[in-house]
């Protein structure tokens, strides 16, 4: 093996690349987004960001010495965790980076609807001005159940608290989290779902969760339920989706994340008045990179001392 690499694939400053050269003298870094590298792939040691094809073939060679990929998003089911696994790769995420953006986001769909704003811009766009088409309700007082109680769903309990929400958790075992009146496990979700006026769904992708919000998830809500996802779109069975808010059973969905992304234009979700469309943008972040860098650095100064990881390992069995 020759020197090893840390291979970049996300685009960093060129200052915050000398930072990353400084910390670890004994590597080649390659910043693989500004220039074509003539790299021996087996001497890739750390990747920053994953290159789906290169990503691969590591995975299949025998003599490839990879050893951490930092992931750049929270998420990280597109990644074969189970190679992973067998190959002894450690895998971390960017979770807590997205949590005051997604957290605004979905208080601001829900203001925009809870508050008539939604249907205010569409008149606007009309001339039109009318009260008669504007249906509002008060936000504050609202039971939310959030579903998923890490780094983001915190940060959401925390700012509805701020307007009076009153917010409860799901997380796979019920455990007690701070911000939320109380918590149940995902087992015990469709007991308590019909007692809440706000689902909001910000769970990670994994077997347990695929297609969780299905037909019987939908029924076992209360009538006229708001539904917003931030998390994974597969998560949700759209169909099942679509026909609950026909029934109204459901009354309102912000939707951000789909099962095949770009939404498909021939999508009945785009016609419905209903729903609320966003192009997966609850997680941009503002300064992302400076804080993407901040967990790398911290996590390679600890893989450079003893060959841990500092912060936000992925359990690859558990899938978070």
């Amino acid at each position: 093996m020759g020197q090893p690499v840390i291979y970049l694939n996300e685009q960093m400053k060129t200052g915050q690349v000398e930072t990353i050269r400084q910390s670890a003298p004994d590597y080649i870094v390659i910043d693989a987004t500004r220039e074509s590298p003539q790299v021996i792939e087996d001497d890739i040691e750390i990747m920053l960001g994953w290159d789906k094809n290169l990503g691969q073939r590591l995975l299949n060679s025998e003599t490839s010495h990879l050893k951490w990929v930092q992931s750049i998003s929270a998420g990280v089911d597109t990644y074969d965790l189970d190679r992973f696994s067998e190959k002894g790769i450690l895998l971390s995420n960017a979770s807590g980076i997205h949590s005051i953006s997604i957290t605004e986001h979905v208080l601001g769909v829900l203001l925009a609807e809870f508050r008539g704003i939604r249907t205010s811009i569409n008149n606007q766009a009309n001339k039109e001005w009318t009260r008669e088409t504007i249906s509002y309700k008060q936000l504050s007082m609202q039971k939310m159940l959030i579903v998923g109680t890490g780094h983001i769903g915190q940060q959401l309990a925390s700012f509805a608290k701020g307007l009076g929400i009153q917010t409860y958790g799901v997380n796979t075992s019920g455990h007690v989290t701070n911000g939320f009146i109380e918590c149940y496990s995902h087992t015990n979700m469709s007991r308590i779902v019909n007692e809440m006026d706000i689902v909001v769904n910000i769970l990670p992708l994994t077997e347990d969760t695929y297609q969780m919000y299905n037909e019987r998830m939908f029924l076992a809500m209360k009538r006229g339920t708001v539904f917003v996802n931030v998390g994974r779109g597969p998560s949700v069975n759209t169909n099942d989706l679509i026909h609950a808010l026909n029934t109204e059973q459901l009354r309102f969905a912000a939707l951000d994340v789909f099962e095949e992304e770009p939404l498909p234009s021939d999508s009945p979700l785009w016609d419905m008045d209903n729903v609320l469309i966003t192009p997966h943008i609850s997680g941009l972040t503002p300064e992302f990179k400076t804080k993407l860098l901040k967990i790398f650095s911290q996590n390679l100064t600890q893989f450079l001392k003893d060959g841990t990881l500092a912060k936000n390992e992925i359990t690859l069995h558990q899938g978070y």
